[in-house]
């Protein structure tokens, strides 16, 4: 697969995509850390009116905790590009994959910079579908179709929660701005806390594929490994983590938030781990190993201590260096020797030094090994949690040791490779080191996890401006070293085990990649569905237009009348209004009795006739005679086109039983009924005069008309209007192309 999706040759035009991509990137990522010093006293704020009636902009925020996830998003975003660019830019549709990719940039910045909450959930969904375009590059494999559809459905269904606890915050809060809502306390208790908690957290859980909704993540690897590297580091299944975070100040201290984070995080993580070293793919190892970062992640976000949060945010950047660095060293393998199957590789170093050295730097951190920052990630872990909680991040901790060391050594030591399975290398060749594209960004992130392992200082004044922003003077101190104490205790009691597991690995790899429960009752979930959507097609979708109208109008009176019947309104009833009314009135109704005639179209056109001119007449009565002129025409024009039209039809029939045209009787009168009343509910209430009072202050002095209704329709609605002329001249069209079908040679 590898192999296809890379290439050779010069610079071309999608290459340079490629690169100027690259640039973009790291530009942005510039840009991010130069406001570093800025925002670490005060937010940075940009609005822009979109829906001003509503309360919602199109507006933008950085703060610590934006900044940092937008430093990590556009600096490990180039790095992707770049690795991109050598390992598929030979692909005949690498372009669009670089558009893709961009987008999805785009998008995961647009989230975490978005400052109103309306438009961090258009980027939220941008993310979903983005992702779900790069899941399915490979578009000719179902497997990747699949995946890709089942990723987009789970979080975007999740975005719809979202959007509902986004909208009650906005309630509860009185405004949809992050910037006002975090200045104004807590949500905790409000009415709403309850639902609020509940929707933001399916939002957030199936977007960080928190358990149940975790099988999504590891099927996502049918990406692109480029897309992979990218998605599990620092961007999509961050998204829900930043939410969280985000929220922490309004949602956290209760009870709900702890048990809910607490249980779904340690869940996740245990589970997580276990699997992750009993799979055979590289690539799936790694998938399953961001599941039990995520859940540690969250773990940590349950909790409102310094130390907790410190770990969780030191966490969340460790985790993102080692983890891109490591699925591009997996990509580089993939790439020079066509498999991932870690039982076939063994060797490579002799052959990839400088990968497997690679390797070694991303790995150390993230097995914890001092001098790494990974170690600094665990102490702080340990430090943080609470004692319930320890024997979980052990066990969790020690299997994601064995993970590393599956990754990093297993691959590169030992004898040297046989033949491959995928038959990529003659046999007895070794593989070749990767093009300097493959190698940059894991020499740069995995240099940064030790950079930031041996001078931790250069991370605790971002760590300390973000910890602000959650309520507290500053984050935990980042040692090195911080002397004899239990955390320390426990990282030898994590290394011990972890070796032991190491060992093991291979039989609990062939006992099987583990459950797949959750994966197959998706799918059974979808089988429902469909199912549903079949039964429900067969009885709604009949292709009969009589079966159409009866679902239609009856639907409309149950709805009209249930409504009617709960709420009770007072009904505007005048019984002294004027006769010339009620013979209006019974006029009409003599009209559309006409109209019911079932054996005489022409009977049918003259009662239709007569209602139009009945209601003419309410008009001319009630003083606006342009309406009312407007109303004859039409109803003079219909008359004469349906009776044209008559000569083209064929002779009228009754085919309706007596029960079925009683049926359709009642269903017609209880609809007209339910109208008729809600009309009467309606004008019982003085109407708002606003709209009316604003086009008769302007109707002159900008429209220069006297005529307020001609003004509307020609000036202010101007584009409604032609949009209506447009579906009339179209109807027209169609109507005249079935007058002149001919079937059978014949003219109907």
């Amino acid at each position: 697969m590898a192999q296809q999706e890379s290439g050779q040759g010069g610079v071309s035009p999608a290459r340079m995509a490629g690169y100027l991509a690259a640039a973009i990137a790291f530009a942005v990522f510039g840009l991010v850390l130069a406001q570093l010093e800025r925002v670490s006293g005060s937010a940075i704020l940009f609005d822009l009116d979109w829906a001003p009636s509503l309360g919602i902009g199109f507006s933008f925020l950085l703060d610590p905790l934006a900044l940092v996830f937008a430093a990590l998003i556009s600096g490990i975003g180039g790095l992707i590009f770049i690795y991109a660019t050598g390992y598929m830019g030979g692909h005949p549709q690498f372009g669009r994959f670089v558009l893709f990719l961009f987008l999805f940039m785009l998008s995961m910045l647009g989230l975490v910079l978005a400052r109103d909450l309306i438009t961090l959930f258009v980027f939220w969904e941008l993310t979903s579908l983005t992702s779900y375009l790069l899941i399915g590059f490979a578009h000719d494999d179902p497997r990747a179709r699949r995946n890709a559809l089942q990723a987009m459905l789970v979080t975007a269904s999740g975005g719809l929660a979202l959007l509902a606890g986004f909208i009650l915050i906005g309630t509860a809060a009185g405004s949809y701005d992050l910037a006002v809502i975090l200045q104004g306390g807590g949500l905790q208790q409000s009415p709403l806390y309850g639902a609020i908690l509940v929707l933001v957290l399916l939002g957030a859980f199936t977007k960080s594929a928190q358990i149940p909704f975790h099988f999504w993540l590891p099927n996502a690897m049918a990406a692109p490994t480029p897309v992979s590297a990218y998605l599990h580091s620092a961007t999509m299944v961050k998204a829900g983590v930043y939410l969280l975070a985000r929220l922490h100040p309004l949602l956290s201290g209760t009870d709900g938030w702890e048990v809910s984070l607490t249980l779904a995080g340690g869940v996740t993580a245990l589970f997580a781990s276990v699997i992750a070293l009993r799979q055979r793919d590289l690539k799936q190892m790694l998938a399953w190993t961001t599941l039990m970062a995520l859940g540690v992640l969250v773990l940590m976000l349950a909790q409102d201590t310094a130390a907790a949060l410190t770990a969780a945010i030191a966490f969340l950047i460790i985790h993102a260096l080692y983890k891109a660095a490591l699925f591009m060293v997996v990509g580089a393998v993939d790439h020079a020797t066509g498999t991932r199957d870690v039982r076939a590789l063994r060797g490579l170093r002799r052959g990839m030094p400088l990968t497997a050295v690679l390797a070694l730097l991303a790995a150390g951190s993230m097995a914890g090994l001092p001098p790494f920052s990974g170690w600094i990630g665990k102490e702080l872990l340990y430090t943080g949690a609470i004692p319930l909680l320890v024997p979980l991040l052990l066990v969790s901790n020690a299997l994601i040791f064995a993970v590393a060391g599956g990754v990093a050594l297993r691959p590169f030591f030992g004898p040297p490779p046989g033949d491959l399975p995928s038959g990529a290398l003659p046999s007895g060749a070794l593989p070749h080191e990767p093009g300097w594209q493959l190698l940059l960004g894991p020499l740069l992130l995995g240099g940064a996890g030790l950079l930031f392992g041996l001078m931790p200082g250069l991370l605790q004044p971002l760590l300390d401006a973000v910890l602000r922003g959650f309520g507290l003077d500053h984050a935990a101190g980042l040692h090195l070293w911080a002397g004899g104490s239990l955390p320390l205790v426990l990282s030898l009691a994590t290394f011990a085990l972890g070796s032991l597991l190491f060992l093991a690995a291979p039989r609990l790899r062939a006992q099987g990649e583990g459950p797949r429960l959750a994966d197959r009752l998706w799918d059974r979930l979808l089988e429902v569905f469909a199912a549903i959507a079949a039964w429900q097609t067969r009885v709604i979708q009949s292709g009969r237009l009589s079966r159409y109208l009866v679902i239609s109008f009856t639907t409309l009176a149950l709805v009209l009348g249930v409504t009617l019947a709960a709420r009770r309104p007072a009904l505007a009833i005048q019984p002294d209004a004027p006769l010339s009314l009620w013979l209006i009135a019974a006029f009409t109704i003599g009209g559309a009795g006409l109209a019911l005639t079932p054996h005489s179209r022409i009977a049918n056109i003259a009662g239709i006739g007569t209602v139009g001119i009945g209601v003419a007449l309410i008009f001319l009565i009630f003083g606006a005679p342009d309406v009312a002129m407007t109303q004859l025409m039409v109803e003079s024009l219909a008359a004469v086109l349906f009776g044209i039209a008559l000569l083209r039809l064929p002779g009228l029939s009754e085919r309706r039983s007596p029960g079925r045209r009683a049926l359709h009787w009642l269903i017609s009168g209880a609809a007209g009924l339910a109208v008729t009343l809600l009309l009467l509910a309606i004008t019982a209430h003085p109407p708002d005069r606003q709209l009316a009072t604003w086009f008769e202050e302007n109707a002159f002095t900008r429209a220069h008309g006297l005529n307020i209704v001609n003004v509307i329709l020609v000036d202010f609605r101007a584009f409604d209007t032609f949009g209506e002329l447009t579906v009339v001249l179209l109807a027209a069209i169609g109507a005249s192309a079935l007058l002149k079908r001919r079937i059978g040679g014949a003219r109907r």
